[in-house]
């Protein structure tokens, strides 16, 4: 799990810029990650979000919006419940370019996040915010202001979630919390066994992408 990315001035004028720290970290000589600039969000349709199992030093689970143009990131330990009384820790990372929602494949030894990737979810999603008088808040200047609510339409996940800043002003370490609302897709559960869980796209494990070396990102 990598720590939290400050957003700089610089990285909010588009998606180019975002994606500054992205590059930076990564060789693409050496990792088969998208490098991102491909991808465009189609007019008219609902934004998408993407749940990947990163089994890196620390297995985690990465949770994407797409933001503007980009995968805003959250690396969440434990994974996304759907039982409204777990509060699961959420480290924001950098942004992502969008082709990395369909990124899965193995990342090479020695470099950035080496490890094993699968898209254990994968879908839609609305925004829900709203001010205090019920107006709809924009989801990017939710996000700004530290408390974002959605609705997600994936293939695991369903129904309003909240993202809630806990920590940090963006100047430093941040730290969220990623909580299921209390609405008729809520259900208790145990959490998902990273080592078990099946990819939404391929329907492999993490043992069978490693080995499988797959490493060109698209799960062939």
């Amino acid at each position: 799990m990598t720590g939290p990315i400050p957003r700089r001035e610089e990285e909010t004028v588009g998606p180019t810029h975002a994606l500054n720290e992205y590059h930076r970290r990564r060789d693409f000589s050496r990792t088969a990650e998208p490098r991102g600039g491909d991808a465009a969000a189609a007019p008219g349709e609902p934004p998408s979000f993407v749940v990947q199992i990163h089994d890196a030093t620390a297995m985690h689970f990465d949770f994407r919006l797409e933001v503007d143009g980009v995968l805003r990131s959250w690396a969440v330990p434990k994974g996304p419940s759907t039982d409204p009384q777990d509060k699961r820790l959420a480290m924001p990372t950098e942004d992502h370019p969008l082709e990395y929602r369909e990124f899965e494949g193995v990342i090479a030894p020695g470099e950035y996040g080496a490890g094993t990737v699968i898209v254990w979810d994968e879908g839609t999603y609305r925004n829900l915010s709203e001010d205090r008088r019920g107006r709809e808040v924009p989801f990017a200047e939710a996000l700004d202001g530290g408390h974002a609510s959605f609705w997600l339409d994936g293939r695991k996940l369903h129904g309003g979630y909240a993202l809630t800043r806990i920590r940090g002003d963006g100047a430093g370490r941040e730290a969220w919390l990623l909580v299921k609302h209390a609405d008729r897709r809520a259900r208790a559960a145990g959490g998902t066994d990273p080592h078990r869980a099946r990819s939404a796209r391929t329907g492999r494990t993490l043992r069978q992408v490693a080995d499988d070396g797959d490493g060109n990102g698209n799960g062939s």
